[in-house]
């Protein structure tokens, strides 16, 4: 994504945590970087941004635009900058949310002649800044891959239509919110019965040595041995009630294996196939 002769400009549209980091670093790498909150001025505003007074003024001319809001607000964003876009220009959704508001994003810019880009942000950005890795989808992601792989960023196709990036993000958000939120409850569970510290050690011993083989052994030992491990969490509910816990995750844990176990869910596993693949290869 270049303009012989001139530097690539970039607009940032939202200032929170994720995207003061992106203008932040973007301004770094030397890039000239405009930034617009819809929340208003936050402070301290990241070094070498521009500031603007409407979602339009940062965009108006810039090469790309970056929205960083809240899912809720991705549709407003891209209407209040879309009098300042400019034809060629790729607006990039990176908001999370699900396919079909990615599509209606992309609507939104309809008879703009800027290129939509869903992009499905794959790992906190506080962790890596700008070169947190990536998926893009829509007719964007070409010129959008071409300007951030210089940068170092991590950039996987997800497909020329606008949703597909989401969905990936959807998918990896169902395992690792659902992570975190069994991480939360047995540590809560663990605090009533004075075992925080040893757990926390189980938890961070499990999660170190995590590889496919577990991921495989997790899944098929599941729907291998699901009475067993219904009776097991069971013990557990009973456990958590002893204790005057809340167990919600537990309870659907309880629910699951019970499904397991009836044949509800036992249908054999997908085929799994290699690291960053797109998924069961029909016919393979």
């Amino acid at each position: 994504m270049t303009r012989t002769g001139t530097p690539v400009t970039v607009a940032v549209l939202g200032l929170g945590e994720a995207g003061s980091r992106y203008a932040a670093d973007l301004a770094a790498a030397g890039v000239p970087v405009s930034g617009y909150d819809p929340a208003g001025p936050r402070e301290p505003l990241p070094p070498g941004l521009r500031l603007a007074s409407t979602a339009a003024e940062a965009a108006d001319g810039a090469d790309l635009v970056l929205s960083v809001n809240a899912a809720a607000a991705a549709e407003r964003a891209a209407r209040d900058a879309a009098g300042g876009l400019r034809a060629g220009a790729v607006y990039a959704d990176l908001n999370t949310s699900s396919p079909d508001s990615k599509r209606r994003v992309a609507a939104v810019l309809d008879g703009t002649g800027a290129l939509f880009a869903d992009v499905a942000v794959l790992a906190p950005v506080p962790r890596a800044g700008l070169r947190t890795p990536v998926a893009l989808a829509g007719p964007g992601r070409e010129k959008l891959a071409r300007f951030l792989r210089p940068l170092g960023v991590p950039v996987e196709d997800a497909g020329p239509e606008p949703g597909t990036a989401a969905a990936r993000k959807l998918l990896r958000s169902i395992f690792m919110k659902g992570l975190a939120a069994a991480v939360i409850e047995s540590m809560d569970v663990a605090a009533r019965a004075g075992l925080t510290g040893w757990l926390w050690d189980q938890i961070t011993a499990e999660l170190a040595a995590a590889d496919s083989a577990l991921a495989t052994r997790l899944m098929a030992g599941t729907r291998q041995h699901a009475p067993r491990r219904l009776a097991e969490m069971r013990a557990a509910h009973d456990y958590a009630t002893e204790l005057g816990a809340p167990d919600p995750v537990t309870q659907a844990v309880i629910e699951r294996l019970a499904a397991l176990t009836a044949g509800a869910g036992s249908a054999a596993p997908p085929r799994l196939t290699r690291p960053g693949s797109p998924g069961p290869q029909p016919g393979r």
